[in-house]
């Protein structure tokens, strides 16, 4: 069996094509390609050194690593399952008052825990932080660019004022 050559690079126009052959999938990238994944490399970086980042990271580990939190997580989930079999039958479920009764029980007792609040904290900053440099990029494309954004703050920027685009909701815009 004949091996395709994995790489041919050609020159159009002062631009560099590369052909990336990877079985049945081809990937062609011009020079104005490369420069552009090298930014977005820069952006990546910019976003793992950022405070928020490394908030999310150290709150992540506090949670994570934590023995009892993690059980609780654990028996937390395995009642979340036995609510959502429970939830197909609604109250004539036999253990419908049960089950309610103890994942709002197990909610609570992690809603309450710091490390649990600190980490949602940090998933909310970091989220911020992702609707802003995609904002900001989306508006540097165009300003007519529909950014889906998960904070109600971001929503007048995003150019989809009734939160549907990408959210779930419904959207009346033209995107």
């Amino acid at each position: 069996m004949k091996k395709n050559n994995p790489l041919i690079i050609q020159f159009h126009d002062k631009s560099v094509m590369i052909e990336v052959d990877w079985g049945k999938r081809i990937m062609m990238i011009t020079s104005d390609w490369a420069l552009i994944l090298e930014e977005v490399e820069k952006l990546n970086k910019m976003i793992h050194s950022s405070k928020q980042f490394a908030n999310l990271q150290k709150a992540h580990e506090a949670v994570y690593t934590d023995a009892e939190l993690i059980r609780e997580i654990h028996d937390f989930n395995r009642i979340k399952e036995q609510f959502e079999d429970v939830q197909r039958f609604g109250k004539y479920h036999p253990d419908y008052q049960t089950i309610m009764k103890s994942i709002r029980v197990k909610k609570r007792a992690l809603d309450v825990n710091d490390k649990v609040s600190a980490l949602r904290i940090a998933e909310n900053e970091y989220q911020d932080l992702l609707d802003e440099i995609g904002l900001l990029v989306g508006k540097t494309v165009s300003e007519s660019v529909k950014v889906p954004v998960s904070n109600p703050f971001f929503q007048s920027d995003s150019s989809c004022s009734s939160g549907g685009c990408g959210s779930g909701g419904s959207c009346s815009c033209s995107a």
